[in-house]
């Protein structure tokens, strides 16, 4: 018991690993928009070929690691349902990248917190006092700010890394609900599975669509481009377990926020994009909210913990 203790309470480490796997996943983002604008893959090919790849650091870390292979589950529907709003999140991400700036559509989609403290209401049935929702309130205000609605610079691309916002808190949402029965790599193996299986599905598209049509890579670089696009996602999502079982989730979840920084600096050494003072402004108005959010759920979840042994002690909000 003494060395898992020690084994969860690695904050050091813990961070570095989260910003180790955000910044391979803002570097597979980057990928994902350099591959859709230059070799035109449609974005069903690139869920596929993101979650077939990914299989190889997933499927290696569970042999060699963890010395096991787990996928006995007791949730089947559980793992549907978040596979289907889990992969509406990535499609629509991914999707994202194709028609926005890479910075702007980072920072509009880390908006994620804002909406799983909105849905947490009806879905789970938590209690949200006035100071989350000043946040999620202010957090809007920053999404307004970086829009920029009614101005005549209205992007309505700029819904659809919003929408996969939406999607990524009902994917949160239904993570949270199996936790605590299914270990967090059989929640990962089964999410990559039902994603590569129902990006298939996409394939039927390019029979009404030409620019939808899956394409063969055309030489080995491209090739090499998404292998590396798969293995990547597999190592991060890899990285950001580790990091979650080293130290708590006020500890590890901010630097989630890191991707904004990130992703200002890819775009603007891959793409020349250069983001302007709406974007910067908001983003970081959306990032405050963010991490206040994830303060006050730590909060509100350590009373909880404490009231299942001291009923009579107070929750806050």
């Amino acid at each position: 018991m003494t060395a898992l203790l020690r084994a969860a309470d690695r904050p050091v480490q813990a961070i570095l690993l989260m910003n180790l796997a955000v910044f391979i996943f803002t570097s597979m983002d980057s990928l994902i928009k350099y591959t859709s604008e230059t070799y035109h893959y449609p974005t069903g090919e690139l869920i596929f070929v993101r979650n077939l790849f990914a299989f190889l650091p997933l499927l290696g870390y569970m042999l060699v690691v963890e010395k096991r292979l787990q996928l006995k589950t007791t949730q089947p529907w559980g793992h549907v349902w978040r596979g289907v709003v889990g992969v509406s999140a990535m499609y629509c991400y991914f999707l994202s990248y194709q028609l926005l700036p890479l910075s702007d559509a980072i920072a509009l989609g880390l908006s994620g917190p804002i909406f799983l403290t909105i849905l947490s209401v009806p879905l789970l049935g938590e209690k949200v006092g006035w100071r989350r929702w000043s946040a999620v309130i202010i957090g809007f205000l920053g999404v307004m700010v970086m829009t920029r609605p009614g101005t005549g610079v209205f992007d309505p691309h700029a819904l659809i890394p919003l929408l996969a916002a939406i999607f990524y808190a009902l994917a949160m949402i239904s993570i949270r609900k199996m936790s605590a029965t299914e270990p967090p790599t059989t929640i990962v193996f089964y999410f990559t599975l039902f994603a590569m299986v129902a990006s298939l599905f996409t394939l039927p598209l390019g029979l009404v669509d030409p620019d939808l049509a899956w394409q063969k890579p055309r030489a080995f670089s491209e090739i090499a481009l998404l292998l590396l696009i798969g293995t990547m996602g597999g190592a991060a999502q890899i990285a950001m377990t580790i990091a979650f079982r080293r130290a708590s989730v006020s500890v590890v979840a901010p630097f989630e926020y890191m991707a904004l920084v990130y992703g200002f600096l890819l775009g603007f050494l891959l793409f020349n994009e250069m983001p302007d003072e709406y974007l910067i402004i908001g983003g970081a108005v959306v990032v405050g909210s963010g991490i206040y959010i994830i303060h006050r759920e730590t909060l509100l979840a350590r009373q909880r913990r404490r009231a299942a042994t001291l009923p009579s002690l107070p929750v806050i909000e």
